[in-house]
């Protein structure tokens, strides 16, 4: 893997600064592969090489997980759609609407990585390191990595993806065998006893990843995943249905949630859900703040189970999971856990009830999503930015305050030139973008802004890469 040479704090005088993108997993690589085609000199800082391309989403192992959009729809690139199909060697409609493994995705990724590696020449580097902090000046943008190494470049792009995940707080301050904060940890279904039951707290993907992966092992106690209703994804249809074009929704609020169960009720949940996805930027930004904290209360549960569905053989697994009685879906409040013989006495309230209920098991594992509260996150460079005043969480603690050019505002909410987001860390501007659809046009969107930005007059200075 190609390195980069790295240089004191003061830059040399010399021309051509790179763009440097902190955070290599799908929206940093796709971003660098976007600019090295725009002829941009990139340089790509991950301090995780075993992710390198990858990341979180498509970093699994397991070939039980798989992706929840067909592969006609997962190119990297919006000019060529056709451009993981032909990776695939997919050549039929019955090949293109498959639901493939995330792992053949990731590889995926990489491939399109060392390609550009070996295609850019000196044009694309990958530094190994830690960024822990930006200094941001006139010219020159500086990314100082733990070991006191700085790399020197025009403008500096945040591409962290999703933070790790918390423990909800009945559940902190528990042994890590017994509550499990992150998922995708090494060895978080590790050591279960066969019929030992589990708790799941979240019922979303990350839960039915969970599933497949304790079935898999051979694990046969009962599941139980609990969240605020006890909702779980729905299942994509066996066949391919054909969304209309429609206009953006005029209504607003309430409004706009009784046309969407107008529809609904015409054309079912899936298409109609489908059918606003081009617009869904659009929609939450014409909301006010309040209207978007209602969205998220009342409406987003609902919306992401029918937006972010499962393959149809992942919902028959888990459908199957439930009618053998090893799988219980509940709805309601998680209100405490403590140690006892064997695991967890964890009391929880179902919805709707004033009466608690326990529940016994060997192990508790979090699947509640990633932090979206940048204060409360790991990511050293991300808290050094907020106590410098140089970042700011947006207004719902989803990420990062950015502005339409996603470039990020600082604490008196005015824009950095040469500082942007990209990836989950702009869901507060954007509420849809973690999936490939969504990133991909970005990604796109943004290095053309970068590029255009070189063709500025500028002072001459450069990295030395």
């Amino acid at each position: 893997m190609s390195s980069v040479a790295v240089s004191s704090p003061e830059p040399p005088v010399i021309s051509d600064l790179p763009v440097i993108i902190i955070g290599a997993g799908f929206s940093g690589t796709l971003l660098a592969i976007n600019l090295v085609r725009q002829g941009q000199a990139v340089v790509l800082v991950e301090r995780d090489q075993a992710g390198l391309a990858k990341g979180l989403a498509f970093g699994t192992a397991r070939p039980e997980h798989l992706l929840n959009v067909r592969a006609a729809n997962m190119s990297a690139f919006p000019d060529d759609p056709a451009h993981f199909l032909r990776w695939m060697g997919f050549s039929t409609n019955d090949q293109a609407h498959r639901f493939v493994p995330r792992l053949a995705y990731g590889q995926y990724l990489r491939s399109l990585l060392l390609d550009a590696l070996g295609r850019a020449g000196r044009l694309l580097r990958i530094c190994t390191g830690h960024a822990i902090d930006v200094l941001i000046g006139n010219a020159v943008q500086s990314v100082v990595l733990a070991d006191g190494r700085h790399i020197h470049g025009r403008s500096v792009v945040l591409a962290q993806g999703n933070l790790p995940p918390r423990l909800p707080a009945p559940l902190a301050g528990l042994p890590p065998a017994l509550a499990v904060a992150d998922p995708w940890q090494p060895g978080a279904i590790d050591g279960l006893a066969p019929d030992a039951p589990v708790l799941l707290v979240g019922t979303g993907l990350s839960a039915v990843d969970v599933i497949l992966s304790l079935d898999r092992a051979g694990h046969r106690g009962v599941i139980h995943a609990l969240s605020r209703r006890g909702l779980r994804p729905r299942s994509h249809d066996v066949a391919v249905v054909p969304i209309r074009r429609v206009p953006c929704p005029a209504q607003l609020g309430s409004a706009l949630v009784r046309s969407v169960r107008q529809r609904a009720r015409e054309v079912g949940w899936r298409v109609a859900v489908d059918e606003l996805r081009p617009h869904t930027r659009a929609l939450w930004q014409a909301h006010d703040t309040a209207g978007q904290a209602r969205i998220l209360r009342h409406l987003r549960p609902w919306w992401d189970v029918h937006r972010h569905r499962l393959a149809p053989t992942v919902a028959a697994r888990i459908a199957g999971l439930e009618r053998e009685g090893r799988l219980r879906f509940l709805g309601g409040r998680l209100r405490s856990a403590e140690p006892a013989a064997g695991g967890l006495s964890v009391i929880w309230r179902p919805r709707g009830t004033g009466q608690d209920e326990v529940l016994e098991v060997a192990r508790a594992i979090a699947c509640v999503g990633p932090e979206g509260d940048i204060a409360q996150g790991p990511d050293r460079l991300l808290r050094r930015l907020l106590e410098r005043g140089m970042a700011r969480s947006d207004t719902h603690r989803l990420g990062l305050d950015v502005d339409s050019a996603w470039r990020v505002r600082d604490a008196a909410g005015t824009p950095h030139r040469a500082l942007h987001a990209v990836g989950p860390l702009t869901r507060g501007a954007a509420w849809e973008i973690v999936a490939v659809p969504d990133i991909r046009h970005q990604v796109w969107d943004l290095a053309r802004v970068l590029a255009a930005t070189q063709a500025a007059p500028r002072h001459c200075h450069r990295s030395t890469v």
